[in-house]
């Protein structure tokens, strides 16, 4: 199982060159989670705030980089990628 504090900082870096409003609300809620499930949860707010950054294919990219972080954290059926 990996540190709860590893996948919050994968999560963090998926969002790091967000800078909107938006952005801040999503890392202040990510700070907060209290497990790996609830950071699994905020992968399409990431999702929509890199893809109003950058495009959906970069989105879609960072957001399936992250499976390896939760890896061991969550059950292997809910680590599904984004198409």
């Amino acid at each position: 199982m990996k540190d709860l504090a590893t996948i919050r900082q994968a999560l963090l870096s998926c969002i790091e060159d967000c800078i909107s409003l938006p952005a801040q609300r999503l890392r202040l809620k990510i700070d907060n989670a209290k497990t790996p499930q609830e950071l699994w949860m905020l992968r399409n707010d990431a999702y929509q705030l890199i893809s109003q950054r950058h495009n959906q294919s970069i989105a879609a990219e960072r957001i399936n980089d992250l499976i390896r972080a939760f890896e061991g954290s969550l059950d292997r059926k809910q680590l599904v990628k984004i198409r």
